[in-house]
């Protein structure tokens, strides 16, 4: 049998049995139309859940580690670097010796100094002499008064130049000293900037030749806050952050400082907080970048739902005959297993994190949702979906 033949028998057989089937396919219509219509007068909610656990208020920020206390030390004076007696990390104590400036261009001026020192002095002595010797005469009637005083204005001229003098040989002295640097603390240096052989110009700055940390046992953080989060940091407030070197650990820290001067960045204003961290194990080292988290409030132990579950304005739709009283400000729409009908409970909000709301409340039970929406279809058919005062609402969460 050829399937032309196939086909011409199929359409027969359809053509004979074509009221049975048409009966059929009506039955499964109408079934379908009963089943579907009954469930559209189910009324169905989009709603959030509602969990119990610990809520954390927060305020992330970045900063760079560093010690509490760190001292330049730079030169006074110019000259070549003879010598240096401390490296990088080298520990040292307030008086040790860090450098040496060649010193013979600074020990030509003290000499010079002193010279001239010397030839005032002698001037002085001079004048002195002469003065009580012309006083003398002029005390028996020899000499003019005139002459006299003469002699007494260089005798104080000659004292003058020579406390000048000694001025300039005490400037020749101390810059001599300026040529021996000194560790002006104890500590650790944690910066050398120069080398054996180069020289120093301090013509019109002091350059800085060494970094020294006092204690790195004692570290601190500052990092930068927005305006609209300082508001909430307060000195004492406790910290925790991490650092890229120990991704694995987390370190502890306290606020010990907001500062009041504020700086602008890309058109945000900022205010610094300083952060006292202990370095007592010497993990953590100058400049490392932290990821600190500073620890607003933290409440353990209850109710909680996502903050979209309190976008909702109204209860229209959710509910017919409502009291004026019950709004989205006072009350929450529950649904709740077992209950034949829409809750609705009196609420306050309580710690609100960028994600969560703490919910306080006394009629809460677990497995409860809070409505913030509907979705279905009226008993006419007209289709409605959406979430109050929201836009379109999605499935139940």
């Amino acid at each position: 049998m050829n399937k032309n033949s196939r086909v011409k028998r199929l359409m027969r057989w359809i053509w004979r049995k074509k009221w049975w089937i048409l009966v059929l396919t009506a039955a499964i219509v109408a079934g379908g139309m009963i089943w579907g219509g009954k469930s559209s007068d189910q009324t169905q909610f989009s709603t959030l859940p509602i969990s119990r656990g610990e809520l954390r208020q927060v305020v992330t920020a970045t900063g760079e580690i560093m010690p509490v206390n760190t001292v330049n030390v730079g030169s006074q004076v110019s000259g070549t670097i003879e010598d240096i007696f401390v490296d990088y990390n080298s520990k040292v104590k307030q008086g040790d010796i860090l450098l040496k400036i060649e010193p013979s261009v600074l020990q030509a001026s003290v000499d010079e100094a002193k010279a001239s020192l010397v030839s005032a002095q002698s001037q002085r002595n001079y004048a002195k002499n002469e003065y009580e010797r012309n006083r003398t005469l002029y005390a028996d009637g020899y000499i003019a008064r005139a002459e006299m005083e003469q002699s007494q204005t260089n005798y104080e001229q000659a004292e003058q130049s020579v406390l000048r003098a000694q001025s300039q040989y005490d400037r020749a002295e101390t810059n001599l000293g300026y040529a021996t640097i000194v560790s002006p603390v104890n500590g650790t240096v944690i910066s050398r900037k120069v080398d054996k052989g180069q020289t120093v110009a301090a013509s019109f700055q002091t350059p800085d030749l060494f970094e020294i940390a006092e204690d790195l046992s004692k570290m601190q953080i500052e990092t930068s806050v927005s305006e609209a989060d300082i508001g909430m940091i307060k000195d004492g407030q406790g910290v925790t952050f991490t650092v890229d070197a120990y991704p694995t650990q987390t370190f502890d820290g306290v606020v010990r400082q907001v500062r009041l001067s504020p700086t602008t960045t890309s058109n945000v204003v900022v205010y610094t907080v300083v952060i006292d961290v202990d370095n007592s194990d010497l993990r953590l080292m100058p400049g490392m970048t932290a990821f600190v988290t500073i620890v607003i409030d933290d409440k353990a132990s209850v109710w909680k739902a996502p903050n979209a579950a309190f976008l909702v304005r109204t209860y229209v739709n959710i509910k017919e005959d409502l009291s004026e009283d019950i709004t989205p400000k006072t009350h929450l729409a529950i649904e709740r297993i077992g209950a034949d009908d829409v809750i609705f409970i009196p609420y306050a909000k309580g710690l609100t994190t960028a994600t969560e709301t703490e919910i306080i409340a006394d009629d809460i039970r677990a497995g409860d949702r809070i409505i913030v929406g509907r979705t279905g279809a009226t008993s006419g058919g007209a289709s409605t979906s959406g979430r109050m005062g929201m836009g379109p609402g999605g499935p139940r969460q």
